[in-house]
């Protein structure tokens, strides 16, 4: 690896780079809605983990739209 780096910088850093935000968008999971899965089975512990992610985007959302100023066009008359 060390070798891969040396030759490769920039293709090393451009998977480092995305290595990183997954364990960032990862760790700000766990933070919020904790670590642990309550569902027994399978589909049911995919299913929470997905409802996790898809929370995690929301508050995403909200959180940038009060940081950027941003104002909602939902509905515009014609």
């Amino acid at each position: 690896m060390f070798h891969y780096f040396s030759f490769n910088r920039e293709e090393f850093f451009s998977h480092y780079h995305n290595r990183s935000n997954v364990e960032s968008t990862v760790m700000m999971i766990k933070t919020k809605f904790r670590d642990h899965v309550r569902s027994k089975t399978d589909v049911a512990m995919k299913n929470e983990v997905l409802c996790k992610i898809l929370c995690h985007n929301i508050c995403c959302l909200i959180s940038a739209r009060f940081e950027l100023g941003i104002e909602p066009k939902l509905f515009q008359s014609i």
